[in-house]
């Protein structure tokens, strides 16, 4: 089923592809992060006047393709989303359209991410988006909010390469009980999740930190790394040789509190040092103060508190944070940090060097990356790499990152790629006249099993 007369005329050209995150936008201050892009030109009048032939062309190919359409495809865009809403809502009290490959369950009955096992996984699990954005107050992740607007239901795949995932973890805690012949599998306390584009690396990491807080684990969630090494205000701290970003200290430790901010309250601090100042973003240094002292039993959420209360001390916070997060016994603690990638290649800055000559800085050289990028450590950790926001290719062997920390996601196997069509068959992205075993299977192929295509293409089944 098509979805609108405009989505059929993108069959008539190539498919663009928007960047999952949007630029940032740089506040003034005494170094720049970004720099002033150059002013597009206007085509010409005869580039617009073959636009335009394109165009009347596309349209009317399109026309002839909506004659075929139901009685939705002859609307607008909004008008069929309406109408296709209010579908779904009436599906919603006929069970019998909830049903997989081969019969089974489209939806599996299983309440929490702690209760899934092996036989749940090629089944969608239903989730309340409210819930959701209580538990990942941070943000979700871009991929999810789109298959939930695109699939009019916020329910996602379970998959096995998530289920080993949250079990590799939940060994670590809770060690089980072995046979004394039985070989235990192998634990990893540091992750690295890497794999093709959109094989659900992100999504992964938001489940397990969704898994994670469910379970009482103290987590603390990047879900857009880029952002620690791109944007705001930077400058160079003869203290310490390393780049503040203050402005994005002071979001880390904000986002931080969100969701653990009773748990904070709870934990004292165990590192007492004075905490060194550094220039506040837009204010300067503070004058004849260099460093703030901690009172005696302070917690954990003292110590963010005075970060986000006083800018000169936000970066020196959340480098004492990741320290005390290290010494946190009472409660298993989890770090998980999304577009990690962007950590091993240069950031957004730039070193004055001459009048005519900057050097790019490092992202090692920023005070946050350097403080969290190392894996060589006893905590739990776990970084999924980002390639919608691809920095080139790294080496395998990444620096202060265990050998064996490395795993490749898998995109869809046959078998979830046969579920997930059932799936947006029931929601009535596809034309039940044109689903056929065949057609979904050419998708399949067509897609590589990319999730992102493969959504893209069902719609356009014949």
């Amino acid at each position: 089923m098509l979805r609108s007369i405009a989505k059929r005329a993108t069959l008539l050209k190539p498919r663009s592809h928007e960047p999952l995150i949007p630029p940032l936008l740089s506040p003034q201050s005494k170094l720049y992060s970004s720099k002033n892009a150059k002013a597009s030109q206007g085509k010409s009048k005869k580039g617009d006047a073959k636009s335009k032939s394109k165009s009347k062309t596309a349209s009317s190919s399109s026309g002839v393709a909506s004659s075929a359409g139901d009685e939705f495809e002859h609307a607008g865009a909004d008008d069929f989303d309406d109408a296709r809403a209010r579908r779904l809502a009436e599906d919603e009290n006929d069970p019998s359209l909830d049903v997989g490959p081969n019969g089974r369950p489209l939806f599996t009955s299983t309440p929490s991410l702690s209760l899934l096992s092996r036989k749940d996984c090629c089944s969608y699990m239903k989730f309340s988006e409210k819930g959701l954005k209580d538990v990942l107050p941070e943000g979700l992740p871009t991929g999810m909010e789109v298959e939930f607007k695109e699939s009019m239901r916020p329910a996602l795949l379970v998959r096995q390469s998530f289920l080993d995932l949250r079990d590799n973890f939940r060994r670590i805690v809770d060690p089980p009980m072995w046979p004394s012949h039985a070989k235990a599998p192998k634990t990893r306390k540091q992750v690295v999740l890497d794999g093709p584009v959109n094989c659900g690396k992100t999504i992964a990491l938001a489940m397990l930190v969704h898994w994670a807080r469910d379970e009482g684990w103290l987590v603390l969630y990047a879900p857009r790394g880029r952002e620690w090494t791109h944007g705001g205000f930077f400058y160079k701290n003869p203290e310490t040789g390393f780049w503040d970003t203050p402005l994005q200290a002071e979001n880390v430790l904000k986002d931080f509190l969100k969701y653990n901010e009773s748990r904070l309250q709870s934990l004292p601090c165990q590192i007492f040092d004075p905490i060194q100042l550094g220039e506040g973003a837009g204010v300067g240094w503070m004058k004849g103060v260099e460093s703030m002292a901690l009172p005696e039993g302070a917690t954990l959420y003292d110590l963010i508190q005075m970060g986000i209360k006083y800018t000169h001390a936000a970066v020196g916070v959340v480098v004492r944070l990741r320290k005390e997060l290290s010494l946190v016994k009472d409660v298993p603690v989890l770090i998980a940090i999304d577009q990690y990638n962007n950590w091993f290649t240069f950031s957004e800055y730039e070193e004055p060097v001459t009048v005519r000559s900057r050097r790019p800085i490092h992202a090692r050289e920023l005070a946050m990356v350097n403080a969290f990028r190392s894996m060589m450590h006893d905590d739990m950790m776990v970084g999924a790499f980002s390639h919608s926001t691809a920095v080139g290719k790294l080496r395998l062997d990444l620096p202060n990152v265990p050998v064996d920390a490395r795993v490749n996601m898998p995109r869809y196997s046959p078998d979830e790629a046969e579920t997930v069509c059932h799936y947006y068959l029931r929601q009535r992205l596809v034309r039940r006249e044109a689903f056929s075993e065949e057609s979904w299977k050419k998708v399949y192929y067509l897609a590589n099993g990319n999730g992102a295509e493969m959504r893209w293409l069902l719609p356009l089944m014949r």
